[in-house]
């Protein structure tokens, strides 16, 4: 790996106003960008690349959901869904230790990180340990995750997740889902154990899981205390048979019942929204609050596709997450949000609006501002003060050679499946250096071992 220095010079750099040429970009030592100039000379001394952007936000992310990929996919006696997936995802759920958790979040956050991801919000509700008992300091398993975005240099929005009933009208827990149970003051008191490890790589928010997981009391008394601008996570309209549900219990929709009974506003983020009416879409928009969309997990779960065009004609703010992690590319949900909107409406270039009819632009920078604003963290842009999270793209690539620095988006999205991400900078440090990160090989093998363990199970 050659030495990490404080500036990097690109001969095009995507700044929030566009691809801009001859950019140099100087960090302090704490990571965070001290200068952006374009127009600028390249010196001699200083590291030198063609195309520059910045790094992608995973907002939604069950890191521990790595170890089932692959593992599902075998058809049951009758028809299959997303609750069936749950009760295979719930069976190893309740065997992963916490050292197993941490080297399974950590080798997701490599695959992660070489695809061209430098955040992650982590929703994490794995908290108790196998027999359903706290472990002796309450915050063990997300500071392990912690631990895994540290070893790997991702950067981590941390959100300990609220999980007290099975469905709506405070069903009771399931025996399989106790290791997830906690009230609103628990969750409270891992927010607080987790401040010490707050940093410019580390914010800590909450995550109310659902609505059929958490009471609207609960999620008040939540946010109440929860320190202010700290991002807020739900799952929310994911599964029409959740709709269905809300309108038994409450006589509301789901996005209706949080818009009635939370003040939403833009330290939310809004995880799928797949099943939505008209007013519910435009409340959501206008209340500035993000949309999570994680198009290879709601298709690989069946859970249906999200209204892209009516949500971003009325403004709506989206970003993406890879949530169960059958992908790690930033590139596959880009690619298969739009491909979804294509097939379901029948038309080309779906994503675009007036003035922004690249559709590749488009959907990278609203993702990165999206993703950004729900990570809580100053990411999602090379600009002054915001974290040096930057991806070099291979311009040597067959795929990039000789396209205009105007298409390199949308070539990158919509052209074939290989990464074309080469070096890979977060918070300052060159973490994947010509495709490989400078820790995979012991990541790796503690990944390994722990599936190893794990697959040895009985089943």
């Amino acid at each position: 790996m050659t030495t990490t220095t404080n500036s990097l010079f690109a001969q095009y750099a995507l700044l929030p106003q566009g691809w801009t040429a001859d950019v140099r970009m100087s960090w302090d030592a704490q990571g965070n960008l001290t200068a952006v100039t374009p127009g600028a000379t390249a010196q001699a001394h200083e590291k030198q690349e063609r195309l520059v952007l910045p790094g992608m936000i995973n907002l939604h992310s069950h890191s521990f959901q790595r170890a089932l990929a692959g593992m599902t996919e075998t058809a049951g006696e009758g028809p299959d869904s997303f609750w069936t997936w749950r009760d295979l995802m719930y069976r190893t759920a309740l065997n992963i230790t916490p050292e197993q958790m941490q080297a399974i979040a950590a080798q997701l956050y490599v695959e992660c990180l070489r695809q061209g991801y430098t955040s992650v919000c982590e929703f994490h509700y794995l908290h108790r340990a196998q027999d359903g008992s706290f472990y002796a300091d309450m915050a063990e398993t997300a500071r392990r995750v912690i631990a895994a975005a540290q070893a790997s240099g991702m950067g981590i929005t941390m959100l300990p997740v609220l999980y007290s009933y099975a469905d709506f009208g405070n069903v009771p827990l399931r025996h399989d889902q106790r290791r997830f149970a906690t009230d609103a003051e628990q969750i409270l008191q891992m927010v607080a154990l987790l401040e010490n490890a707050r940093d410019g790589q580390t914010e800590v928010g909450a995550a109310p899981h659902s609505l059929r997981a958490a009471s609207t009391q609960q999620i008040r008394e939540l946010l109440a205390a929860l320190p202010a601008h700290r991002p807020v996570h739900i799952h929310i309209a994911e599964q029409q048979k959740e709709v269905d549900a809300c309108l038994a219990s409450t006589g509301k929709r789901p996005v209706e019942l949080l818009l009635d009974t939370q003040q939403i506003d833009a330290r939310w983020c809004l995880v799928h929204a797949t099943h939505l009416s008209k007013a519910e879409l435009q409340a959501i928009a206008a209340s500035g609050a993000v949309v999570g969309i994680c198009t290879t997990t709601e298709g690989n779960l069946g859970d249906g596709f999200f209204d892209l065009p009516d949500y971003i004609a009325a403004q709506g703010r989206f970003g993406i997450g890879s949530d169960s992690h059958v992908s790690q590319s930033p590139i596959e949900e880009l690619r298969w949000l739009e491909y979804g909107q294509r097939l379901r409406a029948q038309q080309r270039n779906v994503a675009s609006l007036p003035g922004r009819r690249r559709v590749g632009d488009f959907l990278w920078t609203a993702a990165l501002a999206g993703g950004a604003q729900a990570s809580g963290r100053a990411v999602g842009k090379l600009a002054v003060g915001a974290r040096a999270d930057m991806l070099v793209l291979d311009e040597q690539h067959p795929s990039l050679c000789g396209v205009d620095v105007s298409d390199i988006l949308n070539t990158w999205i919509f052209t074939g499946n290989e990464n074309l991400v080469r070096d890979v900078w977060a918070g300052g440090q060159l973490l994947v250096e010509n495709g490989r990160h400078r820790n995979q090989a012991a990541i790796a093998g503690s990944y390994i071992a722990a599936m190893t363990a794990l697959r040895k199970l009985p089943k």
